[in-house]
């Protein structure tokens, strides 16, 4: 496909495309300073104490599960071996 240039630039007047990317480029630098913003004031991060309870509590979730999963698997194993024996 061939593509089509003006024989003379445009003199006098900045492109549209320079004036778009300094647009874009100030939607990003923007968004950056926005979010900045935002977790340094508005964000209410926990304390330590809080921290540290919800990481015991997901911990003792999670090995909760795993020992009822464990539990499950250790008995279909040993009825599909009483059913199927080898």
């Amino acid at each position: 496909m061939v593509e089509y240039r003006s024989p003379k630039p445009a003199v006098g007047s900045s492109s549209l495309s320079s004036r778009a990317k300094i647009n874009d480029m100030n939607k990003i630098i923007n968004y950056v300073k926005e979010s900045y913003n935002e977790l340094v004031y508005k964000v209410t991060w926990p304390t330590y104490k809080e921290l540290t309870s919800s990481a015991v509590a997901v911990l003792y979730a999670s090995i909760l599960i795993a020992l009822v999963v464990f539990v499950m698997d250790f008995c279909f194993q040993n009825v599909m071996e009483f059913v199927y024996p080898r």
